[in-house]
């Protein structure tokens, strides 16, 4: 039963495919989900959490190079490249606006799939989600601030306690639970993560439903931003990696770490911040579906290539 249930959790780009494509025909089926994204996410980042224990954090200490690499990966080539694309392309100020969120989001926890799939270093990419993860309290606000405040009216003090909220809060729940009730954690752990992906692909569901119209109309040319900006994250994030001579194992790691997004954090945090422009967390929700098939297709081909150190 476990490993059914783990099969289910590795098909998270059909989930999150299947909840789109029927938000755009059958909106109802997703839009009751709206007064429960913020909570879905949580449950996602709580789950996150458990999995966690303080000793995770010393690995820090001991691949410090490593981990500093993709944290500068993670938040310099992401909104950089989120912001030229979004310029370039003349997108509408929402989804200008969504597009350079997402690229100030820290990686997904999809991420840590993905590098097991590819024979990355998945030790190393649990470390890196959960530094960006929780850097982004401090980066997502201030980076969304400095790259799209001149479009629309960023209120970083908000964003920072919404993203305090949904990530710090329930992350920070998630490692006492498995510090002091590991028993609970221990039952729990099988299913957290279908948990997980059913919730990131209601909430994906429930943006592109509510957006359904936005979508069609502007389908292509924002699906084209959306590609780029995570093929950027890939190719530009292993090219990083290997120019600071990381190894092809860790460069592989930070490259799926950056081009890999918490699209779900993204789309929570335009739809409580960006309430007048609800297209705004549309990129957010089309993120998702991106960069688990381009993860998803990465990582095959490199498990098909095992890396020579």
């Amino acid at each position: 039963m476990t490993r059914f249930i783990q099969q289910l959790s590795n098909a998270f780009p059909v989930w999150v495919a299947a909840a789109c494509g029927l938000a755009l025909v059958e909106p109802a089926l997703f839009t009751w989900f709206i007064p429960f994204i913020s909570q879905g996410l949580a449950v996602v980042m709580l789950g996150m959490g458990m999995t966690l224990a303080p000793s995770d954090f010393a690995r820090v200490t001991a691949r410090p190079r490593a981990v500093l690499v993709g944290f500068v990966a993670q938040f310099s080539i992401m909104p950089t490249a989120a912001w030229g694309i979004a310029t370039l392309m003349g997108l509408p100020t929402p989804f200008a606006v969504g597009l350079i969120l997402v690229g100030c989001c820290p990686g997904g926890t999809a991420s840590n799939v993905v590098s097991y799939i590819a024979r990355a270093d998945v030790a190393l990419s649990v470390t890196m989600t959960t530094c960006s993860t929780l850097a982004a309290v401090l980066f997502t606000p201030l980076l969304t601030r400095l790259l799209a405040g001149h479009l629309v009216e960023v209120d970083s003090l908000k964003l920072f306690l919404d993203t305090f909220q949904v990530v710090v809060a329930p992350v920070a729940i998630g490692i006492a639970l498995n510090q002091w009730a590991p028993t609970i954690v221990k039952r729990v752990t099988p299913v957290a993560p279908l948990v997980s992906v059913l919730a990131v692909a209601l909430i994906c569901g429930c943006i592109i439903g509510q957006n359904a119209a936005a979508v069609q109309e502007s389908g292509l040319s924002l699906l084209t931003a959306i590609v780029m900006l995570h093929a950027v994250g890939f190719g530009v994030g292993y090219a990083f990696a290997r120019m600071f001579r990381l190894p092809p194992i860790a460069a592989r790691t930070v490259s799926i770490e950056t081009g890999m997004q918490n699209s779900g954090l993204g789309a929570v945090l335009a739809k409580n911040n960006f309430p007048t422009e609800p297209h705004t967390a549309v990129p957010c929700a089309i993120s998702a579906l991106v960069h688990s098939v381009l993860g998803s297709v990465l990582a095959g081909l490199w498990r098909l290539s095992p890396p020579r150190e």
